[in-house]
């Protein structure tokens, strides 16, 4: 993903700046530089990135700052304040409401991913226990209806759409009427696009928003059209009452933070950004949390309801049961690791992690990463040899050296766990204060391997995230703990 290149280079240029042994004016500034050009091949406009420098420079007065002040820190939370401005529009936008029908209709140009787009908002909310339906009004684009229907289809959404009727207005008043009937709470209408902004575009746009009245008018944009967002959305506002924003294919072009800070610009709210071609390839957009994940600050509280989501709450007493009497097999193992692959991609999920990024895991090694979680199986530890090794490898068609580093992982997981036996027996049930304060940042030091630690910041950077994570109860959560 390119954002998390220019994370990469930004939280590069931080970190520089933290390893020298004097922060004086010349380490500020070469900080701020690599920054500036970071953003700019971001294609982030000139002048916005240079106010943030310069804001940047009045807030970080190094003559001011008495001996005893933390310069790294301070300078870190200034370049991450104006980040946020820099990518804040300054208001919210309008959320659907549960206990009532809402209509979403999508615009944009054709070609901008509004059709795959419709059904990953679909499905995101369909997870989150709404009972979505889609609508395909696009009556411009051949093919248009057999795309949305095989995306429905495949996320178990209901559809609605004709290959006969022409006029796109009958068919979204339609499929509105029809799904309200059935009590669905999110009908999403999908329009026609136009290879460039033109008048018939935005007077169907009109037609079709006039008939149906949605509740809230979502924008579609590539990100590949950089800092020419600004003009783009400005025009799409002024034809209908655009409420906010997603910006899709974020995963490969150069451009996108030249997209988001345009559309920044434009007081129009972002949403959701879309982050590959995958339906769980779509990312909610809030600026603080993006901005902290861009610096490899990571997104704890994102993190931790992801968790939640994903740990059925029917597996958890068990799965407690095992791991205070130390039992961490290779079928708990891997357990947990198939709720870590509902999370999502796993570079997205690393990212949500304080010390790391979403670039960890290379571009095209992720896929692989995740099938080799997935080739995982029960086996019994103590029976593990090399013959048997071998079985595994030839039954799973993966060479042994695959197998053997896959036992090496589970023994270093096992033995961690084993040095945290006494806290799994406090996670027993009603006794989750007792974990909380027996949990500390010494005992997990132990648990992790030397590189995770080193990436947390050492003992004081494990300690600061066991704060904002709020105690041993929401770590316990990772491993399939937490209230009952």
């Amino acid at each position: 993903m390119v954002l998390a290149q220019l994370g990469g280079s930004i939280s590069r240029a931080i970190q520089q700046m933290s390893n020298a042994t004097v922060i004086d004016e010349k380490a500020l500034n070469d900080c701020l530089n690599e920054i500036t050009r970071a953003l700019l091949q971001s294609d982030v406009q000139f002048k916005l990135v240079r106010d943030m420098q310069t804001n940047i420079k009045k807030i970080v007065n190094l003559d001011d700052l008495a001996a005893g002040h933390n310069k790294r820190k301070i300078i870190q939370q200034a370049i991450f304040n104006e980040l946020c401005k820099m990518l804040d529009p300054g208001k919210p936008s309008f959320a659907p409401k549960k206990g009532k029908t809402n209509v979403v209709m999508f615009v944009g140009l054709q070609g901008s991913g509004k059709t795959t787009t419709c059904t990953k908002y679909a499905y995101y909310h369909q997870k989150k226990g709404w009972k979505p339906a889609l609508v395909c009004a696009d009556t411009f684009r051949a093919g248009a209806f057999d795309q949305l229907k095989q995306n429905a289809t495949k996320a178990k959404i209901p559809f609605y759409g004709s290959y006969t009727e022409s006029d796109p207005v009958k068919i979204a008043v339609e499929g509105v009427e029809r799904f309200k009937d059935e009590n669905c709470d999110l009908i999403i209408v999908d329009t026609s696009g136009r290879h460039k902004q033109e008048a018939s575009l935005f007077e169907e746009m009109r037609q079709v928003s006039e008939a149906t009245r949605p509740d809230l008018v979502i924008f579609v944009m590539d990100s590949s059209i950089g800092q020419a967002a600004f003009d783009q959305a400005q025009a799409f506002r002024q034809s209908v009452a655009v409420g906010a924003v997603i910006i899709t294919k974020m995963d490969g072009h150069a451009k996108g933070g030249g997209a988001l800070s345009a559309v920044a610009a434009t007081k129009s709210p972002v949403i959701f950004i879309g982050t590959g071609e995958h339906m769980d390839e779509f990312e909610v957009f809030d600026v603080k949390p993006f901005v902290s994940r861009l610096l490899g600050m990571g997104d704890l509280s994102g993190f931790m309801d992801k968790i939640k989501e994903v740990v059925p709450m029917d597996q958890q007493p068990e799965l407690l049961q095992k791991l205070s009497e130390g039992n961490f097999t290779l079928r708990v193992m891997y357990e947990q690791f198939q709720n870590l692959l509902k999370m999502g991609p796993i570079g997205q999920v690393f990212s949500m992690l304080p010390g790391f990024s979403a670039d960890l895991m290379p571009k095209g090694h992720e896929k692989e990463g995740q099938a080799k979680i997935k080739q995982l199986d029960n086996s019994n530890p103590k029976l593990m040899n090399e013959s048997r090794m071998m079985r595994i490898a030839r039954g799973s068609g993966r060479p042994v050296r695959e197998v053997m580093e896959l036992f090496e992982e589970y023994k270093r997981i096992a033995k961690a766990w084993s040095n945290m036996k006494g806290l799994g027996k406090m996670a027993k049930k009603g006794d989750m204060s007792s974990l909380s304060r027996n949990m500390n940042a010494q005992q997990m030091s132990k648990a992790l391997p030397p590189q995770m630690l080193k990436q947390f910041g050492g003992m004081g950077g494990l300690q600061n995230l066991m704060k904002q994570m709020g105690s041993g109860k929401d770590i316990m959560g990772m491993f399939g703990g937490g209230d009952k």
